[in-house]
């Protein structure tokens, strides 16, 4: 395989690990033996049921999900899931979510919450975000269902390094950008969502984590294929998925097993992290 690799500093799609791409393109025309290409492979096979029971199996591995929680493989992206947050979520128009609005990716989702039921903009609007304001400054509701952030806003380069307070309202976070840097505790969180390609993979499939007492009590409206009860029920195959983005995120999430899972991760984040922010640093403000 070609070793004139480019490096990669853009929020996404991600640099897929070379061993990934390697195992991907010596199973693409033949996989496991069966005659037949990966991309060819029907969702109902066995060989595909064991891809996608082995992609499950191992993120709950990496984060040790609790057995409370059921891990769905979804589509339309995190920008679907802005959707699928409040058709799932909310019971009536009339409920109230709160959002946590510090950037491009969170505002957007309250934006399209707000077809769906009564948003409370924990934070005042504004048309520039620079950081995370106190938590004194935060207005949340008395009655919300769940309280919405991005925990990493990649257009306007603010990550929060907490996990914030809710008092016990279901708390639904957007991880797309962040996911599998560091260890997080899942039994913080309702929802958890990823868009693969960010971090963990290519377009085409979103990782949801929920909590399974927050099922089945959405929208009527919700579409079937949208619906966490129905794909929970269905282990995500209720219609046709995305089988080459699924057996990819699969093969991701066992990387990070084999290289010492999600510390090791962790530690390997810092160090790369570190490798450009001591060239930022040392650069007497050309860069900013």
């Amino acid at each position: 395989m070609a070793s004139n690799k480019v490096m990669n500093f853009a929020p996404g799609p991600a640099k897929i690990p070379e061993e990934v791409l390697q195992q991907a393109h010596s199973e693409f025309f033949n996989y496991n033996n069966s005659g037949i290409s990966i991309v060819e492979i029907t969702h109902r096979s066995i060989d595909f049921g064991k891809i996608n029971s082995e992609a499950e199996a191992a993120v709950r591995d990496i984060y040790q999900i609790p057995s409370n929680y059921k891990v769905l493989f979804l589509q339309g992206g995190g920008t679907g899931q802005f959707a699928c947050v409040p058709l799932n979520l909310i019971s009536s128009p009339d409920d109230v979510a709160d959002y946590v609005v510090t950037g491009v990716w969170s505002s957007k989702a309250a934006q399209e919450a707000e077809k769906y039921c009564r948003v409370n903009r924990v934070l005042p609007k504004t048309s520039v975000y620079t950081g995370i304001p106190d938590k004194s400054e935060w207005k949340l509701s008395n009655n919300a269902k769940y309280v919405y952030y991005c925990s990493n806003e990649t257009v306007n380069g603010i990550e929060f390094d907490f996990i914030p307070e809710t008092n016990g309202v279901p708390l639904v976070c957007d991880m797309s950008s962040n996911v599998l840097t560091r260890p997080i505790d899942i039994s913080k969180f309702g929802v958890i969502f990823a868009g693969a390609q960010k971090n963990a993979g290519i377009p085409g499939i979103t990782f949801v984590i929920v909590r399974e007492d927050l099922i089945g009590k959405g929208l009527s409206v919700c579409p079937a294929v949208f619906d966490y009860k129905i794909n929970a029920a269905n282990q995500s195959l209720y219609n046709t998925p995305p089988t080459f983005s699924v057996y990819i995120l699969g093969l991701v999430f066992k990387w990070v097993q084999s290289k010492g899972g999600i510390s090791a991760m962790d530690q390997n984040s810092a160090m790369k992290s570190s490798l450009v922010y001591d060239v930022l640093d040392a650069s007497n403000g050309f860069y900013q």
